[in-house]
């Protein structure tokens, strides 16, 4: 699958995305409820001198999961360490990592649902009891070793909660989910980066790019920086509304955010399906993609934005799609 500039997933030129980051709650834009909460708990374990409960975020991805697991040690005036699920391939690499926690802490483990299950058993009394259990030995002459680990907080990140098992589920005391942001959010967050990214952006322009930037920060800010190359190409220090409308009609994303890849989508299930419904594994075989990637990349904002539904029976484009993209219904 070729690289789509509105996915929501990190991608290589978003490798400067800590520069743009915000460092603490009060500079963080959206998730009112969640930032809030947060703000509570965290002060609550600075009275009280005690590590923060281990927390979950979960939501889709480029929500700011991430940003948040940062700004969470900021506030706690904490050291982050960081690790991703994919990476903990056998127990070894747990221990090893766990071993160089210092007190009070932040362990931020990205994409926590893909840690294989025998690795999360060593999770857990670490989680509960700050203690990591180790067995020692070859076959025949095994023991049991128990390392005491200082007070630290575990914060996962998961765009498939419910793929986490319960047992380890459980042992956070704090769940937050994250949602797609308004155009309010967005505007806003386009505003902040470019005044960190020093390129200014007119009202209109950046009202404009919320609108495609399809409810996440990750695809307003990558959106800005390629909207940002055609202004200096044009010689302008200004992003202006032409200059918007211009470069997303060059990069083919259109006024809800969408491009070629989701058009190929609704547009497979109007004519192949005479729109629906449609079995997952049937989408997927018609236009040459896994059902995973069909499932957590390319549904949910459509989804969202109500030009797609999920029944009983399968997958089904509404008349709101059919208007988009300017189809009759048969």
């Amino acid at each position: 699958m070729d690289e789509r500039i509105i996915t929501s997933d990190l991608l290589k030129e978003d490798s400067d995305e800590m520069t743009i980051r915000p460092q603490s709650l009060k500079e963080y834009i959206g998730q009112t409820d969640v930032k809030e909460n947060m703000n509570i708990f965290i002060k609550s374990a600075l009275i009280r001198k005690k590590p923060l409960d281990h927390v979950l975020l979960y939501g889709p991805p480029g929500l700011g999961k991430t940003t948040l697991a940062y700004i969470i040690a900021n506030e706690l005036g904490s050291n982050v360490k960081t690790a991703s699920g994919p990476s903990i391939e056998k127990s070894g690499d747990l221990a090893a990592i766990l071993s160089t926690l210092e007190e009070n802490d932040v362990l931020f483990i990205d994409e926590i649902h893909r840690i294989p299950r025998f690795i999360e058993e060593i999770l857990y009394p670490a989680m509960e009891d700050f203690c990591l259990d180790i067995v020692v030995g070859s076959e025949g002459s095994t023991r049991n070793i128990r390392i005491n680990l200082p007070p630290f907080t575990l914060v996962g990140a998961t765009t498939r909660a419910g793929d986490l098992s319960a047992p380890l589920r459980d042992r956070f005391g704090i769940i937050a989910k994250l949602n797609y942001y308004t155009e309010e959010e967005l505007y806003n967050i386009v505003k902040r980066t470019s005044r960190v990214l020093k390129m200014e952006i007119e009202d209109d322009a950046a009202l404009e790019l919320a609108k495609r930037s399809r409810g996440t920060p990750r695809v307003a800010n990558r959106l800005f920086k390629r909207v940002r190359d055609f202004a200096l190409v044009a010689g302008s220090n200004t992003i202006t509304l032409e200059i918007i409308k211009d470069a997303l009609k060059r990069l083919k994303v259109d006024g809800l955010g969408l491009d070629d890849t989701d058009y190929h989508l609704l547009i497979s299930i109007i004519e192949r399906f005479n729109g629906g419904p449609v079995g997952l594994d049937a989408l997927a075989s018609s236009i040459g993609e896994e059902s995973s990637t069909i499932e957590d990349v390319y549904e949910p904002y459509l989804l969202q934005i109500g030009l797609l539904k999920r029944t009983s029976r399968g997958r089904m484009v509404t008349d709101l799609a059919y208007h988009h993209l300017n189809i009759k219904k048969k």
